[in-house]
């Protein structure tokens, strides 16, 4: 391990590996808020973005109608789980092609780890009682010790296979004859490290066939879905002409531990392979590509879009469209982001207000940097001779061009002046219920973006998204996350 430690301080962790993992396990969690989290960890990554809104829009997705525009939308007919998947996978494997062009073995061990992704997800989904998100990412962190060592101790990787193939022995014993640990055992160590849930650490682990008897707790039935997975994956990735022997072998060994029938589990492999193919994210046996095909452009539009008062209309469309299944936190993940990416926004924040505590404060937001200032971002209910107050007084659209020119500086606040000192230009749209405030969208451009206004085609599409976002509020025929039972 030490060994290991040192050669990643000379290359760099794992290319995006631990944050991209803590960022969607925390967006992938049960709470109220998760179809957002979701949303914004996707948007932080143009070429992620592209991977879901080109998923949503596939034809194994076509029941749920196409023309799909913001990620938001896609969340809700995909899934988190999906597209937490999906996010692994494509950082997984794009993140290495890019940080080396040496790295062979490595990129095949982790088209193996989103495989059994894929595959894990389908037998979880098929014994219809257990977490199919855990485990969807505890077979993709299943063979981390096997990616740790291709990619940073490839010199003791061909070792090990040496070794291997002379002795008859396999892999983890080789491994621990050769680096003195078993690929497991440094996959747990690494996990550790990089402070991954104990949970998912506790399943890294080979878990080897046995006649079933007392039913499995929740542990040993992850890494057991985990260790079949995983083989699986191996298997399909691999020349051996008798992959079918070995595929029906495994899930005749399996099926009993995981509660399924084999037929079941041969059905799971079929849709994983489709899956993955519908994805492009892992290329199974003689299919493999190569590293630069299919790379999706990274470039994030600069300034205002061009075609911005078509790009709102786009979202405003999927938010009329997703009206009457989704709660009002769904559509005001959907209006933030519609606002955020038609008109390139530096930020954009909801603002809702809590009357037990007569205040405004910022509940959602998209943009660098603004998460962390969310807690300065709170003022006062009671009316105030500034723009956001006249905003909602008058229930109007307010845009302003120049926020730094003098003559309007008094009618900023303090907490604005404070919070975003770099703003060119910004917009405060208004949320009624009942002609009563309940809140506001704001977006700005700061001083890195050119300079840009809101044009007259832009605000009938701001105007109708800012309706439909009352009435969902109004409405609120769901339950609702926290912030939304305190604002009316």
């Amino acid at each position: 391990m030490e060994l290991l430690w040192s050669r990643v301080r000379q290359r760099g962790d794992l290319p995006g590996f631990s944050k991209v993992v803590s960022a969607i396990i925390g967006a992938m969690r049960g709470d109220d808020d998760r179809e957002f989290n979701m949303t914004r960890t996707v948007l932080q990554d143009p070429a992620l973005t592209q991977k879901v809104l080109r998923l949503a829009n596939s034809a194994m997705y076509s029941v749920f109608g196409q023309g799909i525009n913001t990620v938001s939308k896609a969340v809700i007919v995909l899934g988190t789980e999906a597209i937490g998947h999906l996010a692994l996978g494509l950082k997984l494997v794009d993140g290495l092609s890019a940080a080396s062009s040496e790295s062979a073995n490595a990129r095949v061990e982790m088209e193996k780890s989103v495989l059994a992704g894929h595959i894990a997800r389908q037998m979880a989904s098929s014994a219809n009682t257990r977490d199919a998100e855990e485990a969807v990412v505890c077979s993709m962190l299943h063979s981390l010790g096997r990616m740790m060592a291709t990619f940073y101790l490839s010199d003791r990787w061909h070792l090990v296979q040496e070794y291997s193939v002379r002795t008859g022995a396999d892999e983890n014993e080789a491994a621990r004859e050769i680096l003195g640990l078993r690929f497991d055992d440094i996959g747990r160590h690494a996990a550790q490290h990089w402070g991954l849930p104990a949970a998912v650490v506790d399943t890294l682990q080979d878990m080897p066939p046995k006649p079933i008897g007392e039913p499995l707790d929740h542990k040993d039935w992850l890494a057991a879905i985990a260790t079949v997975s995983s083989r699986c994956a191996d298997a399909l990735t691999s020349d051996n002409g008798d992959i079918e022997e070995i595929l029906a072998d495994l899930t005749s060994d399996y099926a009993d531990m995981l509660g399924l029938e084999s037929g079941q589990m041969l059905l799971a492999l079929e849709n994983a392979q489709k899956t993955a193919a519908s994805e492009d994210s892992v290329v199974v046996r003689t299919q493999r590509r190569s590293n630069t095909e299919h790379k999706e452009p990274a470039a994030p539009i600069v300034g205002k879009p061009a075609d911005a008062a078509a790009r709102l209309a786009r979202g405003v469309a999927d938010m009329r469209d997703a009206l009457q299944s989704t709660s009002s936190g769904q559509v005001m993940t959907m209006a933030l982001e519609t606002v955020y990416q038609g008109l390139s926004f530096s930020r954009t924040i909801a603002f809702l207000r809590n009357q037990e505590q007569s205040q405004y404060a910022a509940n959602m937001c998209f943009g660098d940097g603004v998460q962390e200032l969310l807690p300065r971002l709170v003022f006062g209910d009671a009316y105030q001779p500034d723009v956001f107050h006249a905003a909602l007084a008058n229930d109007k659209m307010i845009f302003v061009e120049n926020a730094q020119d003098a003559a309007f500086i008094s009618k900023v606040p303090r907490w604005w002046k404070d919070a975003l000192p770099t703003v060119r230009s910004f917009m405060v749209l208004p949320l009624t219920v009942n002609r009563r405030p309940v809140g506001f969208i704001y977006g700005d451009w700061d001083m890195t973006k050119p300079p840009s206004k809101i044009e007259q085609a832009e605000i009938a599409p701001l105007n109708e998204l800012r309706t439909l976002v009352m009435h969902a509020l109004e409405q609120r025929r769901q339950p609702e996350p926290a912030w939304a039972r305190k604002i009316l």
